[in-house]
């Protein structure tokens, strides 16, 4: 396809909105010379002036969200139902100025969206031909040291190969990655970890230097565990487990869990100051607090120390799974918990009280108390246990207790 075309296709309102000296820059420029398609459009204009004047137009005739990005460098975002639309004042007394203040060549493409013409400085697309990253110049990734970054999930996107002299660049430069805030190296960690090439790019990043500056738990030993969780996560999808069609994106926490302190305690600090969500850190803290209870000699056959790790896990538990296999945990273990845990009538992964709090405090006359917790609890792993079969054994029990 076309540039022309592409833009034919998916912009969502008249080219002539847009001022004569306006241009296509960025990914979108790419990946149609890459004949890549974007579920998502995102398309980046560059224009000589006005740029947030430009777009809060576009925004009122065409009914998209408006969004001013940055006032001082004049950047601002038109927001439709299926994509968005960023434009920004040139940078420089020329596009070719604007262009040779980008991180890589393949990203410094511009396309004259009247003219129909491809302004192509460095030869970018002579690097989307070979598969390569190749830097602009070092200064322009020590302006923005998350383009050193930017650079290994890009190459994992996008299948290419990073340039000798670049990749020795940013092993140089790996230590201004202090500079840049935790919230986007977390984003373009997250592309690489929900990718299925992304353990082999981590790894790569990881051998020049760029992970172990926030992540002083990481080594030889725990970024080898990438890979085998990929394994892992293939092991149980053949084995029938279908947990989001076990996909990168799914599994990806197991990832981050080898990036951490093995104490959960000291993981949850750790990605608390690297501002992660609470989400991902119950995730990982629950892997690493829990993990370690398969290795107990006596837990594949004790159902109630398999009952008190269902009922903290709870939906963790596939990942934990994968997590463990992948750190040469019984595989046969593994997989009797994740036949419980498929198991929606299993009482052991998945048990219903057999009585409730009213029931217990009715039977007894006592007021609500930490005894009544205690009970319910007791009389459950009775249950669990072949000792009582029935709420009226239930009942009996707690009289005898």
């Amino acid at each position: 396809m076309s540039l022309s075309q592409f833009l034919l296709d998916n912009l969502p309102f008249p080219l002539t909105l847009l001022p004569d000296d306006c241009y296509l820059v960025g990914g979108a420029v790419r990946d149609v010379l890459l004949n890549r398609k974007r579920e998502f459009i995102d398309l980046d204009f560059v224009v000589p002036h006005s740029a947030i004047k430009i777009a809060k137009n576009i925004a009122h005739l065409y009914h998209g969200g408006f969004v001013v990005l940055d006032a001082d460098r004049h950047i601002a975002r038109v927001v439709f139902s299926d994509g968005t639309i960023d434009l920004a004042n040139q940078e420089g007394d020329s596009i070719y100025t604007d262009l040779a203040r980008r991180d890589y060549t393949i990203n410094s493409i511009a396309y004259h969206c009247h003219k129909q013409e491809i302004i192509d400085p460095f030869e970018g697309q002579k690097d989307i031909k070979a598969g390569i990253m190749r830097m602009i110049s070092p200064k322009n990734l020590e302006d923005d040291p998350l383009r050193l970054l930017r650079g290994y999930r890009q190459g994992c996107q996008l299948n290419f190969t990073i340039e000798d002299k670049t990749r020795y660049t940013i092993q140089q430069l790996a230590s201004q990655l202090t500079k840049v805030a935790p919230e986007r190296i977390n984003t373009e960690l997250g592309y690489m970890f929900a990718h299925e090439k992304g353990s082999y790019w981590l790894i790569k990043a990881f051998e020049d230097g760029l992970l172990t500056i926030r992540h002083p738990h990481l080594d030889d030993t725990k970024i080898s565990y990438l890979p085998l969780i990929d394994n892992s996560a293939q092991w149980l999808k053949a084995k029938g487990c279908k947990f989001e069609s076990i996909i990168p994106s799914y599994y990806q926490n197991a990832k981050l869990a080898c990036f951490t302190d093995n104490n959960p305690k000291n993981a949850e600090k750790e990605l608390i100051h690297l501002k992660y969500s609470r989400q991902d850190i119950k995730v990982v803290t629950t892997i690493l607090e829990y993990t370690p209870c398969l290795l107990k000699k006596d837990f594949a056959s004790d159902l109630t120390q398999q009952y008190f790790f269902f009922r903290a896990v709870r939906d963790i538990f596939p990942i934990l799974a994968i997590f463990a296999h992948a750190h040469h945990i019984d595989q046969n273990l593994i997989m009797m918990l994740l036949d419980r845990y498929m198991d929606d009538n299993d009482i052991v992964a998945h048990s219903q009280p057999i009585l409730t709090g009213k029931e217990i405090m009715e039977t007894l006359n006592i007021s609500p108390s930490p005894l009544v917790g205690k009970l319910l609890t007791d009389v459950q792993i009775a249950y669990i246990e072949g000792k009582v079969n029935n709420k009226n054994e239930a009942l009996q029990y707690v009289r005898s207790s």
